[in-house]
């Protein structure tokens, strides 16, 4: 064994991701060396002439593997999307000519927080043009508005409400069928994604 050197003959590298949680994931990265001994063995023979003819022989020591791993944990965010869902229910409010009528609420039925800064509201009533909603804008220079609670996020069980600005979109008359289209705005190189097209009605009560 005094003749036999230690070599590296193999490096294996894995991966694990571990299931998204509030957006992140845990990234586990694992590095594999296989080590082993080693030796060559040159045989030469010579024949009654003297000519003479070698080959060398590799040999491996069958007990000599070594498997050492490491693991590098890192926490990334999610790389897979998140799927939102969404229902709604009229705002059961009384409705007129005027505007600044509440329309519909939407409430987030599952899925992660999404910060309210990224996202983006618009509102197609009964099959015309879209209205960018603006949240907690002047109802009297915008379309449509709306209204989100105190805290940083929208998270499962809260909702908005939808209402009217100085544009009459439905006057209740008879029901209006008002489609929700949720935006998640992209950051940085990352473009923004429709996660949600509700399909609401809103009417005089």
């Amino acid at each position: 064994m005094t003749e036999f050197e230690t070599v590296t003959s193999r490096i294996v590298e894995g991966v694990e991701i571990s299931d998204c949680v509030s957006n992140q994931q845990l990234v586990n990265t694992i590095t594999t060396t296989i080590t082993e001994m080693i030796t060559t063995i040159a045989l030469i023979a010579v024949d009654s002439n003297d000519a003479a003819s070698a080959e060398l022989i590799t040999i491996l020591s069958p007990n000599s593997v070594i498997i050492d791993s490491t693991t590098v944990s890192n926490t990334i965010a999610c790389t897979n999307p998140t799927t939102w869902s969404f229902s709604h229910r009229d705002a059961n409010g009384d409705m007129s000519s005027d505007g600044l009528d509440d329309l519909v609420h939407i409430q987030m039925t599952s899925g992660d927080g999404l910060n309210w800064a990224n996202l983006k509201v618009s509102i197609v009533v009964d099959g015309g043009v879209s209205s960018l909603c603006v949240e907690g804008g002047d109802a009297a220079t915008s379309d449509c508005t709306w209204d989100k609670d105190e805290d940083k996020s929208w998270d499962t069980s809260e909702e908005i409400t939808i209402s009217e600005g100085d544009t009459d979109l439905c006057d209740g008359t008879e029901p209006c069928s008002v489609v929700v289209t949720l935006t998640k705005v992209g950051v940085g190189e990352e473009d923004d994604k429709v996660i949600a097209t509700v399909s609401a009605t809103a009417e005089n009560n």
